[in-house]
């Protein structure tokens, strides 16, 4: 995992950036959605997918090999957080990232980062 937080913080990195200052609730959201969740892990692996090009659920399902209905509970908090859209309806829907998380997608870096520390983390009991 440790190796692939790495990858994605060089994706992220190789985006074309626009700077510019990220407003407190859409940090907090990104922070939420992808380090407080038992999921997090997997919507910035979808998220990563979906940076190279748009996919449906059955795609994402089988490049990440996870279950298909796992998938589909990810991208519906997605969509219902604005983080994709979604074109079409049902189960040849294509997902794509929306503008809003293209504009800010340099925010996760501060939370692969946070996820990384969490995930590296090792709990001593005295």
């Amino acid at each position: 995992m440790a190796n692939q937080l790495v990858q994605f913080k060089e994706i992220l990195r190789s985006q074309p950036s626009q700077q510019r200052k990220v407003d407190k609730q859409t940090r907090n959201l990104l922070l939420y959605l992808f380090t407080s969740t038992r999921g997090g892990f997997t919507r910035l692996r979808i998220v990563m997918h979906l940076l190279e090009h748009p996919y449906n659920t059955h795609q994402l399902a089988q490049e990440l090999e996870i279950d298909y209905k796992a998938v589909q509970h990810h991208m519906n908090v997605l969509e219902k957080n604005n983080l994709v859209s979604k074109i079409g309806e049902k189960y040849g829907a294509i997902f794509h990232l929306s503008n809003f998380l293209e504009i800010n997608i340099h925010t996760l870096e501060e939370a692969i980062d946070k996820l990384d520390r969490k995930l590296n983390h090792k709990k001593i009991y005295l």
